[in-house]
């Protein structure tokens, strides 16, 4: 009998209206265009935000002072359709990865993030459920962008 603690994965999906060349481009070099800085960053005003594009890679903030702010750490770079990364924002989150599908439906491209891995998670329950709120947030800025 297994009496590890198994939480829920948290499965967002969204659909915007553009390819799916476009669509993760839009989510990755062009981040800042979307990304809600204003309430999602973790130093104060925020210049830009950068996916290096390559397994290995770092996703990161730069504040205007210049500092960095340190956001994940590229897992699988597969443009234009899967993009997996070592989720590393939440101090006391540990082991929790974020995978984003792009997959054509006509003309039109869903969007699928995949945020798992919570159970090495300190108050994993508490983080689980607000990046719950907080996905679902984060990828209507994304699809209002689009």
């Amino acid at each position: 009998m297994n009496d590890a603690l198994v939480i829920e994965v948290v499965r967002k999906t969204v659909t915007v209206d553009c390819s799916v060349e476009e669509a993760f481009r839009i989510f990755t070099a062009d981040a800042m265009s979307w990304w809600p800085v204003e309430s999602h960053s973790l130093q104060g005003t925020v210049k830009e935000v950068v996916f290096e594009p390559h397994e290995g890679g770092e996703v990161y903030e730069v504040s205007e002072a210049g500092e960095r702010g340190h956001w994940a750490t590229v897992v699988a770079w597969e443009p234009p359709s899967r993009l997996v990364l070592a989720w590393e924002v939440s101090p006391g989150v540990r082991g929790t990865e974020v995978e984003v599908r792009f997959e054509p439906e006509g003309e039109q491209t869903r969007t699928e993030l995949e945020h798992r891995g919570w159970e090495l998670a300190q108050g994993a329950t508490e983080k689980r459920d607000a990046y719950d709120s907080g996905w679902e947030f984060v990828l209507g800025k994304y699809a209002d962008r689009v």
